[in-house]
Formats: C-alpha cells, structure tokens, sequence
C-alpha cells in the first residue's frame, strides 16, 4: 500500500535493489537517487532526501537477509571460537545503538566516500572519537567535526583552506578510479570494528570474518545509501537497523520477566 504514496521521482524498492546490486558490481560516484540528484550542499547531505518508509523498508530486507543467511553462519563461527557477545541483556544501550554509533560510525567510515580529500584528517578525528567512546570528551570532538564539515561555507570559493575539503581536477580523475577500493575497504573495515563486540575462549584468524558477515553485509548496503542518496539517509537506515534488533530483546525481555516466578 506505500507503493501508493511514492513520491515523484522515486525509485520503487525493486528499482533500488537492483541499482544496489549494479552498484556492487562496479561502485561509482554515479549520479544520485530522488531529491540528492541536484544538491551537493552539506544540507543536502544531511538530509535524508527519501520517505521513512522506504529506509525502513531495507532495515527488513537487511534483518530478513542477516536473520535467515549470514546470522547463522555468524552463530557457527561464534560457538566454534567460543566467542561471545558483550551486549549485556539487562543494560541495553539505547543511546548508543540510536544516536551514538549512526552519527559516528557513518562519518568514520562513510562520510569520505563522496568527499575523499578529507581522508587524510578527517577520517583520523573521527577514528579518535570512535576508539574514545561514548562521553563528554568524544560528544565534544564530535562537535567539533560537524563544525569541521561546515567549513568551507566559511570561506570563498577558491580559498587556499577550502583544498582540505575538494580535490583538483586530476585528483578527482584518479579518486573515481580508485572509488571500488574506497568503497570495499570502508565496507570491511566496519566489519572489522565489530569485531570489538565479541570476547574470544580461543582465536581462529580464519573463522573470524563469519562473525561480522552481518555487519560487512549492512555496510555495504549503508555505504550505497551514503554515495546515492546521502550521509543523512545511511544515518537513519543505520539507526533503524540498530533499533528493530534491541526493540525484540526488549519485548522478549519484558515478557520473560513478567512469565518468571516472583
């Protein structure tokens, strides 16, 4: 029934499955989807740029795709390294699940991939606020990189400082060319991270990549939304697929402890 209220100008779901997988298949810069096909302001950027319906709409897909295929191969990696999630059942980190890793983790890991000049400071500040973790002094640095990104409206068009933002024409040439490795290593890089949410009994180098195929998946995913429609519409996919996970165990949770002996 939201077929109905589609938008003009936006693609159907198939539509974008289909783009995601050519994407896949050769990453680009390519055009952009719906509203972003004419904004390249920070604004737009930020700005979602696409109905609600349709990011939660991949948040299932993605659930359905993780569920049914890449979460037990995950689970078998789990049980044969005796691996075991950090997640503490009773504490569930809402605040860091909803705002904390959408907002850090994208511009650590996605925000670069439409504006690749700022790899080389930005991505560091950002790898420093992640490794920092939620706090006063992180939510500070965070700060600071949003002020960062607004930057260049500062300064004229051709300033000197505005070169930490844009890449010359040559360097614009060699960054499409690079942009599949860009892409894929962002993507396996976030993955990597995750890892982080596991203790290990024992280690085997060669399982551990199934425990975050998941994640890989998810990124991949949320770096297509960032290079077509924007950091905004990754952030708030990454949100709801952070959320729908916890929302379950906090229903289950619920009713277990309401079923339990008192």
């Amino acid at each position: 029934m939201l077929g109905f209220w589609r938008p003009p100008g936006l693609p159907t779901m198939g539509e974008e499955i289909l783009d995601f997988l050519r994407f896949l298949k050769r990453p680009r810069l390519g055009p952009r989807l719906g509203a972003h096909a004419a904004g390249r302001s920070i604004r737009a950027d930020f700005s979602p740029g696409v109905p609600w319906w349709r990011l939660l709409g991949w948040a299932l897909l993605l659930w359905l795709v993780n569920l049914f295929v890449f979460a037990p191969l995950a689970l078998s990696a789990a049980q044969a390294t005796g691996a075991q999630h950090r997640l503490d059942l009773y504490n569930l980190p809402w605040l860091t699940a909803l705002i904390w890793a959408p907002v850090i983790e994208e511009l650590t890991f996605r925000y670069v991939l439409r504006r690749p000049a700022m790899i080389i400071w930005f991505v560091p500040l950002m790898i420093a606020i992640l490794v920092q973790g939620p706090g006063a002094t992180s939510a500070a640095m965070a700060i600071l990189a949003l002020l960062l990104l607004a930057a260049p409206a500062w300064y004229p068009a051709g300033h000197r400082w505005q070169r930490a933002w844009t890449l010359s024409w040559p360097q614009r040439r060699a960054a499409r060319r690079l942009y599949p490795w860009l892409f894929h290593c962002s993507a396996v890089a976030f993955a990597a991270v995750h890892l982080y949410n596991f203790r290990f009994d024992r280690m085997s180098l060669f399982l551990l990549p199934l425990l975050v195929l998941p994640q890989w998946v998810t990124g991949m995913v949320l770096g297509w939304m960032r290079t077509r429609r924007g950091v905004g519409a990754s952030m708030v996919l990454h949100a709801l697929f952070n959320g729908g996970p916890l929302l379950l165990l906090a229903v289950i949770l619920h009713f277990a402890s309401g079923l339990a002996p008192g």
